[in-house]
């Protein structure tokens, strides 16, 4: 039969017999000299290069640079990795070994002798050895006694405990070189393509999360196609940890954590300057952009929860209290209580579209071991928005959407993203008719907008498509943002409706989207992205002046009450340190303007000026025209 593969973008034709493997395929196409196909993608998912060609008349290869590629390039090298630690701790016990967004990680069962970081090196020398022989996987499909019998043998009661919960015709073995392992795939060819590998570090983790059972060791690792990709990533690896947002959080005086408060953030006075700078900004432009602003509680009774969905499906994550003996949440979301300022009017279609948007304050419980800095919180405001609309209007409000998600990302430099179309899943709620028409119009706004995305099948809520936003930073890490959601189920749960031209009265279609996800998350990604270098207009202090001593405090103080008067953010440094030391201070604090005032300054009303993004310094600049520079390049971008 007749096969179609595609790779870079190129066609190719092939004669196949459903019986051969795909590698064999590939092979004959003749594809350029130092081509590594690592595996394809058909529409049922991954297809292995070591699977027989079946029924599949269509193949996207893919390689290192593809997201599905990197996904069976590090699951194969955690069998790699659990191989080579097999070897050294042959009594250890296997439970599960998951490739991640960066690199891959083994659960094992050390039995009181885990490894230490002094092990790395002869845990990789001996990956490596594995990997260049190479090893084939070899998948093999096994009843559930022989499974069972096999792990028996071995005493390991991680792999009998999966083993009893997976459905008899699902249980398979890849087998590599002398090690076979439970698993279901989809791996490479062979290890050859693996050919650089780091072990990053150790953690503790409990079997299958919960912390009354058995604790494991976690042993995290990465590894590349190449001993050059190996170094560019450690490279980029140390960057980041130069700009973690923790640590410039507390280096810029912005927010801090505390054990009295265990994921919830504490801003600190130049912390709120940032926050209330990033949402005047945006609450400006959402208002030029036709929306109304809205403010809901935070406590709300527990009924509406349970006639939301939330309390069925999100109440493990929700926290709870009393208020004259009435159950009562605080909210995790916003959507509720939009809906409920949406019902109080009766709607005509002329009302339509409605857009609401809240800057709401939730709280959801996390675990504690899974708190980061302001990337994972217990607390955090959402740039949260419900449009309400007829399904005619579907089409225009996504392409509005999607230029005002456009202009927001390039005003903070994401130049570089990613957008994502998830359609039906099996279980869904309204019309396929509906359904298709909402599919269709966010389909259609897309490329209107010539806009490149993928296709997510089935990967929608079960109440409606979505389009999913990721962003690259300046370190190329990928980053999730903004979301535009499309809902036929919460309108239905509470009884919205609007009168249409025929007089009847209809559901609405409910529209969330969210462009910076949460405040505190896009606060900390801003911060990675910058090394904390913020643009002049959102910068929490924007120009600090530096008095050459106390005797030239009453001019400095002056200065800063102008700059004040315009709307600015000043800072007077008032310390009795010399001049150097407080322009050092000041360049750590990443200031974006410095003012020295000194003799000659406060003679004849002019400051010294140092610019941190030119690098440049000019004296004696006459004071209104500092400050009206300053006015200028402080204005936010449109």
């Amino acid at each position: 039969m007749e096969v179609v593969l595609v790779w870079k973008g190129q066609r190719y034709t092939a004669q196949a017999d459903s019986a051969e493997p795909l590698y064999a395929v590939v092979e004959r196409l003749g594809l350029p000299a130092g081509t590594e196909v690592l595996a394809s993608k058909t529409t049922e998912g991954i297809h292995e290069l070591a699977a027989p060609v079946g029924g599949q008349t269509f193949f996207q290869l893919v390689g290192w640079e593809d997201p599905e590629g990197k996904y069976v390039f590090w699951h194969s090298s955690a069998h790699l990795l659990a191989e080579a630690i097999q070897s050294f701790w042959p009594d250890c016990q296997l439970t599960i070994g998951p490739p991640i967004e960066n690199g891959f990680y083994y659960d094992i069962d050390f039995r009181g002798h885990p490894p230490s970081p002094e092990d790395f090196p002869r845990i990789e020398q001996k990956f490596l050895e594995l990997a260049a022989q190479p090893e084939y996987f070899v998948r093999k499909r096994v009843s559930k006694e022989e499974a069972l019998r096999y792990y028996e043998q071995r005493g390991n009661p991680y792999k009998i405990e999966l083993i009893q919960e997976l459905p008899p015709d699902e249980i398979t073995f890849y087998e590599s070189g002398g090690f076979v392992d439970l698993c279901k795939g989809p791996h490479l060819w062979h290890s050859g393509p693996v050919r650089a590998v780091k072990v990053l570090s150790l953690a503790g983790a409990y079997w299958r999360g919960d912390s009354r059972n058995p604790q494991l060791t976690r042993v995290y690792a990465i590894s590349f196609p190449s001993a050059a990709l190996l170094e560019e990533y450690l490279h980029l690896q140390e960057e980041a940890a130069r700009r973690d947002h923790r640590t410039l959080g507390k280096m810029l005086d912005l927010f801090s954590f505390h054990e009295e408060g265990p994921g919830f953030p504490f801003w600190h006075p130049k912390g709120m300057r940032l926050l209330n700078a990033l949402q005047d900004w945006l609450r400006a432009k959402l208002l030029r952009s036709g929306y109304e602003e809205i403010k809901t509680p935070i406590l709300l009774t527990q009924t509406l929860w349970e006639r939301s969905g939330h309390y069925e499906n999100y109440r493990e994550n929700m926290y709870f209290t009393q208020i004259d003996e009435m159950p009562f949440a605080v909210k995790p979301m916003n959507c509720p209580g939009s809906t409920i300022v949406y019902r109080t009017h009766l709607r005509s279609y002329r009302d339509l579209p409605l857009r609401l948007f809240e800057f709401g304050h939730v709280h959801r419980h996390e675990l504690s071991g899974v708190l980061t800095g302001l990337f994972r919180v217990r607390a955090f405001t959402q740039d949260d928005a419900h449009i309400y609309c007829t399904p005619e209007q579907i089409q225009d409000e996504i392409q509005a959407l999607l230029r005002l998600v456009e202009e927001v990302y390039t005003a903070f430099g994401f130049q570089e993203k990613e957008i994502y179309l998830s359609t039906r899943p099996e279980k869904y709620i309204g019309s396929l008719e509906l359904w298709n028409q909402a599919e269709a119009a966010l389909e259609g706004a897309l490329k209107a907008a010539g806009l490149a995305y993928q296709i997510n099948p089935g990967d929608g809520a079960f109440y409606g498509p979505k389009i999913d936003f990721v962003v690259r930073d300046s370190l190329r890490r990928r980053w999730q943002l903004g979301t535009i959601q499309l809902d036929f189920s919460m309108p239905q749960r509470f009884g919205l409706t609007y009168i249409g031209p025929d007089g009847q009265a209809h559901t609405p279609v409910m529209i969330h989207r969210a462009i910076l996800g949460s405040f505190e998350r896009f606060i900390g990604v801003l911060l990675e992205h910058t090394a904390g270098e913020l643009p002049l207009w959102l910068a929490p202090v924007q120009v600090k002046i530096l008095p050459v001593s106390e005797k030239f405090l009453p001019y400095a103080r002056e200065l800063y009450t102008q700059v004040l008067e315009r709307g600015l953010r000043p800072d007077v440094d008032e310390s009795d340190e010399k001049l150097g030391k407080k322009v050092r201070t000041a360049e750590q604090e990443k200031v974006p303007l410095i003012w020295v005032v000194g003799a000659k300054e406060a003679e004849t009303r002019t400051v010294s000026v140092r610019d941190r993004q030119s690098r440049t310094s000019r004296e004696a600049v006459p004071l209104q025209e500092a400050l009206q520079e300053l006015h200028t390049r402080a204005q936010p971008p449109h």
